[in-house]
């Protein structure tokens, strides 16, 4: 046993969510809506910031990356979901595996990265708006998704090295419908204090510091709207941060739920459920949470709907 090593793993199975193949198909359609809205939605609200010239704004710019980056974080699990749910086949090959879980790390830390970059911009927008268009303007934009980015899978790649290095001695079934850090490590014998330690440090640089950051910022925009004089004034101020403040509770949260526990206590039959939400049901919910509200959108939405039906 001793002797073996990850390169023994030529692929790995994926129990998913239940075998009753009633149960499955049930899945099957729920998940398959799902990803279409979630598709729709985000190519939708895509096409709406791009075509539209008054949502070419810095808070539209980000809104518009951060339905970029969901359009393919939601792509990273549901197509593999959808085929396990009417395949009896439920493998996945080691190197699926780790591209996926890569991808999967890299999406994840740049969108946590990407929320904060949007709360600077929002307490930006509130608490010094004539310097706003300065403070903001195109370079400084592209250049904080572009660290987003960069961020995001220069500590995926440190995870992912980590983690496949790892022996898998414990067989290849993983109970859960993607391949994460949880299920695999309940596969590995040899977990070292060393491993833990890489995995305290991106819990705390990709999702602490950024909900601490994002909680800070949060802290001086209240601030700043409590100095507003106007009723309507600071009406519109929390209106402008209501949409980002309900998608960072909802991502971090369950995030947070999942990776801020000591690996003994994961019980994976109840983290994939949460895990579910944040990989497959937020993509879907983003652009609901970031246009059924604002009346920029639905008007360049109607906009857009009057110019076709004009040809």
């Amino acid at each position: 046993m001793e002797g073996r090593n990850h390169t023994a793993v030529t692929e790995f199975i994926l129990l998913g969510f239940t075998n009753n193949p009633k149960l499955q198909l049930g899945l099957f359609v729920v998940f398959l809506i799902i990803y279409v809205v979630s598709l729709a939605g985000n190519l939708m609200l895509i096409v709406l910031i791009f075509s539209s010239s008054h949502l070419h704004t810095p808070m539209y710019f980000f809104i518009g990356n951060l339905s970029f980056l969901d359009l393919w974080y939601s792509s990273v699990y549901t197509p593999k979901i959808l085929v396990n749910c009417i395949s009896e086949d439920k493998s996945i090959s080691f190197r699926g595996c780790v591209a996926q879980f890569f991808f999967s790390a890299g999406l994840a830390y740049s969108e946590c990265y990407l929320l904060a970059a949007m709360a600077y911009d929002r307490y930006v927008a509130i608490a010094t708006p004539l310097l706003y268009a300065t403070a903001m303007s195109g370079k400084v934009c592209i250049g904080l998704v572009a660290l987003s980015y960069l961020g995001g899978f220069i500590n995926a790649t440190i995870l992912t090295s980590e983690t496949f290095t790892l022996t898998f001695c414990d067989g290849n079934v993983i109970d859960d419908f993607f391949c994460d850090v949880p299920p695999l490590v309940k596969l590995s014998c040899d977990v070292t204090e060393t491993y833990q330690s890489v995995l305290y440090f991106l819990l705390t640089s990709n999702i602490i510091v950024p909900s601490a950051f994002i909680l800070a910022t949060y802290a001086f925009i209240l601030a700043a709207i409590l100095r507003i004089r106007s009723t309507e004034g600071r009406r519109k101020a929390f209106s402008t941060c209501a949409s980002h403040l309900t998608a960072v509770t909802l991502y971090y949260g369950s995030i947070l739920f999942i990776y801020s526990r000591p690996s003994s206590s994961y019980t994976l039959n109840r983290d994939k459920w949460a895990s579910m939400f944040y990989t497959v049901v937020f993509p879907m919910l983003n652009p609901m949470i970031y246009s059924l509200r604002n009346k920029d959108v639905k008007n360049a939405l109607k906009k857009l709907i009057t110019r076709r039906t004009d040809f």
